[in-house]
C-alpha cells in the first residue's frame, strides 16, 4: 500500500460515522474510577497511619533503650600501680 492508498482510507476511516457506545459507559467508567479513588485514598491513609506508628514506636525504644550511649564494659580493666 502506498503513501496515497493510505492517505485516502485514513480518510474513509475518519469520515464514517464512530462506532456506537454502550448507554450506559460513562456510568460505569465513572462507578469504577470513583471506587479506584477511594481505594488509594484508602490506602494513602493506611500508609500514614503506618508510617506515624512506626515513628512513634522508634521514638519510645530510642527514649527507653539509649541506643547511642556505649554499653558497658563485661569485663573489668587490669589493675597496674599496686
Amino acid at each position: 500500500m502506498n503513501r496515497p492508498q493510505r492517505e485516502a482510507a485514513a480518510r474513509q476511516i475518519m469520515e464514517n460515522a464512530p462506532a456506537p457506545m454502550p448507554p450506559d459507559l460513562y456510568a460505569e467508567a465513572v462507578r469504577r474510577g470513583e471506587r479506584l479513588l477511594r481505594r488509594r485514598q484508602f490506602v494513602r491513609r493506611v500508609l500514614w497511619l503506618l508510617a506515624c506508628a512506626a515513628a512513634v514506636a522508634f521514638s519510645v525504644w530510642a527514649a527507653r533503650v539509649h541506643p547511642w550511649t556505649t554499653p558497658p564494659s563485661q569485663t573489668t580493666p587490669p589493675i597496674t600501680g599496686w
